[in-house]
C-alpha cells in the first residue's frame, strides 16, 4: 500500500537525495514542503536564489529543480514505492514546480534502476582535464536512451560542430566577463565555508590553449591564474527538447540528471557548459549548429579523469517544511 505518512528518517533521506542534484552556480534554488495528509512532497522554486542577470526568465532555475526532482524520484523508488509526479500541478501557484507522491506499482519503473541511487551520492561536476579517450559508443547510446526516457534528446556532434559550439561558448564567456552585472553575480557565488555556492577548490584550472571555455567565476580565469592542458577533442553531448516551455525545462532537468547519473554509474566524469544558453542570440546560433527545430537546454562535457570535489549542500532543515 502507498504510505499514509513518511517517517522522519525516510523524509530526510528523500530530501537529502534531492538536494544532491547539480544547480547553476550551486544556487540550490529549491525548497520542499510535505503535505502530511497525503504524504506528498511539493517541490517549489526558491525564487530568491534565482540569478537575475544570468537567468532572467528562470530557465536554468527550472532545469536545476528538474534535476533535483529526478533524484527525488530515484530515492522514492528505492523505498519500494513508485513516485507519482505532477509537473506544475497548480497554475495559481507558479512557484510550485512539481509534486511527488509515493504510490504502489505493479512493477518497478526501469528509469529508476538501483545503481542510480548510489550514483547520485557520487556525482560531482569535474572542471579538470579529461583523458583523450572517448566513452564507448554503447555507453553514448545508453546516455541518449536515458534522455529519451525523460522526453528529451541527447546526441553527440562531430568534430566540426563541436568546434563551432566551443566558439559560441567562448563568445558567451567573453560577454559574461565583460558585463559588470554578470561578472559580479558570478563572483558572488564563489564562497568558502558556506552551504551553497562554489569553493575555490571546485573551480579547477582554465585551459591553457583557450579551446575549452569553462566558466570564469573569478573574473581572471576559471581557476584564477592556474592553467592546465585540457583534452583537444572534447566529447560534448547536446541536450534538447521539442518545445521551450516551463514544463519542458523541468523535463530537461530530469533528463540531464538521468544522463549524469548513468555516466557516473559507469565512472564517466561530467561538467556543464551553459554560457551560450544565457544569451538569446547565441542560443539561437547554437540551435542552428546542433539542434535544428529543437531547443538546446544544456551542453554536457564527458570523459575520463579526476572525480572533482564535492560542493556543499544546504542541510535538510533549511529547505524542508513539514506542514501546510
Amino acid at each position: 500500500m502507498p504510505p499514509t505518512t513518511l517517517d522522519a528518517v525516510v523524509l530526510e533521506n528523500l530530501v537529502s537525495a534531492a538536494v544532491a542534484a547539480p544547480s547553476i552556480h550551486n544556487t540550490q534554488p529549491w525548497r520542499y514542503r510535505l503535505d502530511p495528509a497525503t504524504a506528498t512532497l511539493e517541490v517549489r522554486a526558491a525564487a530568491g536564489r534565482g540569478l537575475r542577470h544570468t537567468d532572467p526568465v528562470g530557465r536554468a532555475l527550472h532545469v536545476s529543480v528538474g534535476a533535483a526532482l529526478f533524484n527525488l524520484r530515484v530515492a522514492v523508488a528505492r523505498t519500494g514505492w513508485e513516485p507519482a509526479v505532477r509537473l506544475l500541478p497548480r497554475p495559481a501557484e507558479p512557484d510550485l514546480l512539481a509534486s511527488v507522491r509515493p504510490v504502489a506499482a505493479d512493477a518497478p519503473d526501469p528509469r529508476h534502476r538501483p545503481d542510480l541511487y548510489a550514483a547520485l551520492w557520487r556525482r560531482h561536476s569535474s572542471r579538470f582535464p579529461f583523458s583523450p579517450h572517448r566513452p564507448p559508443e554503447w555507453l553514448l547510446r545508453e546516455l541518449a536512451a536515458a534522455a529519451r526516457a525523460e522526453g528529451a534528446s541527447l546526441w553527440f556532434p562531430g568534430v566540426r560542430d563541436t568546434t563551432r559550439m566551443m566558439r559560441l561558448t567562448a563568445a558567451a564567456e567573453r560577454r559574461n566577463t565583460e558585463t559588470d552585472a554578470r561578472r559580479a553575480e558570478n563572483r558572488s557565488w564563489m564562497r568558502e565555508g558556506a552551504h551553497d555556492g562554489l569553493p575555490g577548490a571546485a573551480l579547477g584550472a582554465r585551459d591553457a590553449t583557450g579551446r575549452l571555455p569553462l566558466r570564469d567565476f573569478s573574473g581572471v580565469g576559471a581557476g584564477g591564474t592556474l592553467t592546465a592542458r585540457f583534452e583537444t577533442g572534447p566529447t560534448i553531448a547536446v541536450l534538447a527538447t521539442a518545445r521551450d516551455r516551463r514544463a519542458d525545462w523541468l523535463r530537461a532537468g530530469q533528463a540531464l540528471e538521468h544522463v549524469l547519473l548513468v555516466a557516473t554509474a559507469h565512472s564517466v566524469r561530467t561538467s556543464l557548459l551553459h554560457q551560450a544558453l544565457e544569451w538569446p542570440d547565441l542560443r539561437r546560433s547554437l540551435q542552428r549548429v546542433t539542434a535544428g527545430p529543437r531547443y538546446v537546454q544544456m551542453l554536457v562535457r564527458l570523459g575520463y579523469g579526476p572525480e572533482g570535489p564535492a560542493t556543499p549542500r544546504r542541510p535538510v532543515r533549511e529547505v524542508l517544511e513539514t506542514g501546510l
